[in-house]
């Protein structure tokens, strides 16, 4: 899909991680660069994305996190790093559309989620797709098509009877 490069697939994901787990990546190999409270990996994911590790502070405490930085894009690690303090730094309960997708995509097992292939719409080709149940059938609906209903019911158990603005 992305002839040979998966960048795409990993640019601009991040997650929390435990303090063990970042002082280890530190200790595993000298950084390729550190930054104040941002170090990245010395070997590369893919041609221009190697993971890169935060130390934040946010809310008073320090929280650690791991995101996949493209470093061809200048100032992609301090966008990243502004984008989890922005994010992290809101309510709770506060997740729009887009991040309820995002959470929908990263937690649907591989069995159930994929990419339109040549059976779809030329246009739709390549898009994330998931298998949606609904009214006594499962069919494949496209991730960024799915409806307000649909996400809700797709969303964690303890997150399912809230209103879509409380959600997650």
């Amino acid at each position: 899909r992305w002839q040979n490069d998966d960048s795409a697939l990993f640019a601009g994901e991040w997650f929390e991680i435990a303090r063990p787990e970042h002082d280890y990546m530190l200790d595993i190999l000298p950084p390729l660069w550190m930054h104040g409270d941002m170090f990245a990996m010395r070997e590369f994911l893919t041609d221009s994305v190697t993971s890169t590790f935060f130390a934040l502070t946010i809310d008073g405490r320090i929280r650690y996190f791991h995101g996949y930085c493209d470093l061809f894009q200048r100032g992609f690690p301090d966008r990243m790093k502004a984008a989890i303090v922005e994010r992290e730094s809101r309510p709770v309960r506060a997740m729009t559309r887009e991040e309820r997708i995002e959470h929908i995509w990263s937690s649907t097992h591989d069995d159930y989620r994929g990419y339109a292939g040549e059976r779809w719409q030329p246009e739709h080709r390549g898009k994330r797709t998931v298998l949606v149940y609904g009214r006594g059938r499962t069919e494949l609906k496209l991730l960024d098509h799915l409806s307000d209903e649909e996400i809700a019911a797709k969303l964690p158990v303890h997150l399912r009877h809230l209103p879509l603005r409380a959600a997650a």
